[in-house]
């Protein structure tokens, strides 16, 4: 995943884990198998060249706290306070003829753009500043989800082929999340825009480039513009483990009959159009929640359950009561 929720941060300091390293491979000659491999993957030589000698091995800035173990009840007060709800409305409705006409062109609620960019970067005031050819060099020579970092590693380098963005803007996170919107370089690579009609694709320092970007990906992956991201419900029937989660899914009128109800306790819709997913993060005892496709699309930024429900509920907080 890529968003990250930078609340309560505490910033230490470690090396990278040396998984190579103590197979007796240096950075230096990862960094070789790097170059190569950029090279087979059509990165210019010149890009190459150029870049290289700058990359480092980099000591990653964590954020470590509870946020682990809160559920719900504590993880969303927590990390959407009020501050963050009347910061997100005071910047939507600062902004929101633009935001809307935004919407309007890429099909996308700007309320979620406006909640994912509260929950990614905290409105562009927590964006990184680390190399992200560093970062994510270093972060494939871990060992930890080698091939995931090579490939953001190799569209950081194509993005700087591209000629569009310089060294020195290429920043990010310590997960290698880049801008206002925190995108990885290959979603940057895939889906980015002008938001602002200036002729520039820049993330980093133009929210609406960041925006446009955001909510093209979101379109071309599958958003509905005419659906929401889903509702909190309960169940009068124990549900069984294998049916919750986003990767599983069933009809309305299926989860109707299986048990589950209205958070109100009233009968669900009745209708069988629609793909829907039971999430449990706090377990049986906790709170549930139908999504929908749109729900899953955010995973683009994250898996973690507890992190998508504060960004769908920091939406709702946007949307109720209306902004004028």
């Amino acid at each position: 995943m890529i968003g990250k929720i930078i609340s309560s941060v505490i910033v230490t300091l470690f090396t990278v884990n040396l998984a190579y390293a103590q197979q007796g491979v240096s950075f230096d000659d990862y960094l070789a198998t790097l170059k190569e491999k950029a090279a087979l993957a059509g990165v210019s030589q010149n890009t190459i060249d150029k870049h290289f000698a700058k990359i480092k091995v980099f000591k990653r800035a964590t954020a470590n706290g509870s946020n682990k173990a809160l559920n719900l009840e504590s993880y969303i007060p927590q990390n959407s306070p009020e501050i963050t709800v009347s910061t997100a409305r005071a910047m939507f409705k600062e902004q929101q003829d633009a935001l809307i006409a935004l919407g309007d062109r890429y099909g996308v609620q700007p309320r979620f753009l406006v909640a994912l960019w509260g929950m990614t970067s905290e409105f562009g005031e927590q964006k990184g500043n680390f190399p992200i050819l560093s970062v994510t060099a270093s972060n494939a020579y871990s060992g930890n989800k080698e091939q995931f970092y090579i490939d953001e590693f190799i569209a950081a380098l194509k993005i700087l082929d591209t000629n569009q963005v310089q060294y020195e803007q290429l920043i990010g996170s310590s997960t290698g999340a880049m801008g206002h919107m925190q995108l990885m370089p290959s979603q940057y690579l895939a889906y980015a825009q002008d938001g602002n009609g200036d002729g520039v694709k820049d993330i980093w320092n133009n929210q609406f480039d960041a925006f446009a970007t955001a909510a093209s990906m979101l379109k071309e992956s599958g958003w509905k513009n005419d659906e929401t991201w889903g509702r909190q419900v309960s169940s009068i029937n124990p549900i069984s483990s294998q049916l919750v989660g986003a990767e599983h899914t069933e009809t309305f009128n299926d989860w109707q009959e299986l048990g589950v109800r209205r958070y109100n306790g009233n009968d669900l819709p009745k209708r069988d159009d629609m793909q829907v997913s039971l999430l449990m993060p706090d377990g049986e005892n906790g709170r549930q929640y139908l999504v929908y496709n749109n729900f899953r699309l955010l995973q683009a930024w994250s898996v973690k359950e507890h992190f998508l429900l504060t960004v769908t509920y920091l939406s709702e907080r946007i949307k109720n009561p209306p902004i004028n």
